[in-house]
């Protein structure tokens, strides 16, 4: 049981950063750099994302012994279009303004990379739970991928932070204007010359992070004749 528990938290968090769908396995390009010039679109598509990938994950992975392996790609694709249509229509029905921000980007969803890789690789070879695990974990990266491109690009860009929020979801707050920064913004950043430079250093942070090992001790025979015994702690040691 407890072993089974560690395997879903695996699923559940290789997709933040380890296995970031976005940022490690450069998945989904064409919204992460369409929709990223406010944060809020890149919240908004991340969620949207996440939810037709957990759906099509579950549905896939309990039909998996069923679909016959000839058309499971024709398959694979209805079922996650259903799910694309169904959460355009609750986006359109009670978040329009979204709805509207991201246009056609919300329709191609169904031909996303991340999710149809998902489906293949691992809803189609794996139990329900985990599936849904697995979909949860590349949602999320996904969406924080998202959120911190749009964050960078639209603090820079435009001078200001999570504007449109409020109109989205019928609040008071509708983000913050960045002092100084709103008077003198470097607009390349909302263009997209700058979507792909913010792409490319977070996509090298990440990787330094996800890819830094610690320092391995090195294991050496005789310090005799060695050209380095002068420095080395061993042989200090020894001498001491």
């Amino acid at each position: 049981m407890a072993e089974n528990k560690t395997s879903l938290g695996k699923e559940l968090g290789k997709g933040i950063i380890k296995e970031n769908p976005t940022l490690v396995m450069l998945l989904g390009m064409c919204p992460t750099l369409a929709v990223t010039t406010q944060a809020a679109n890149g919240i908004g598509m991340g969620l949207a994302t996440t939810f037709v990938l957990l759906g099509s994950n579950i549905v896939i992975s309990a039909l998996r012994k069923i679909i016959p392996d000839k058309v499971r790609i024709p398959a694979f694709i209805v079922i996650i279009a259903s799910f694309v249509t169904l959460i355009g229509f609750l986006l359109e029905g009670f978040v329009p303004v979204l709805y509207d921000s991201l246009g056609i980007y919300l329709s191609l969803i169904t031909v996303n990379c991340i999710i149809f890789g998902r489906a293949e690789m691992f809803a189609s070879k794996n139990g329900i739970a985990a599936s849904a695990c697995d979909a949860i974990g590349m949602g999320l990266g996904f969406t924080l991928a998202l959120f911190l491109m749009g964050s960078v690009r639209e603090i820079i860009g435009s001078g200001t932070w999570m504007t449109g929020i409020g109109k989205m979801l019928g609040i008071g707050w509708d983000g913050v204007t960045i002092p100084v920064i709103s008077e003198n913004p470097m607009l390349l950043f909302i263009m997209p010359a700058g979507g792909f430079f913010t792409l490319g250093v977070i996509i090298a942070m990440v990787n330094k992070i996800a890819n830094k090992k610690p320092p391995q001790e090195i294991e050496c025979g005789s310090c005799e004749n060695c050209p380095m015994s002068g420095k080395c702690d061993k042989t200090e040691g020894e001498q001491a």
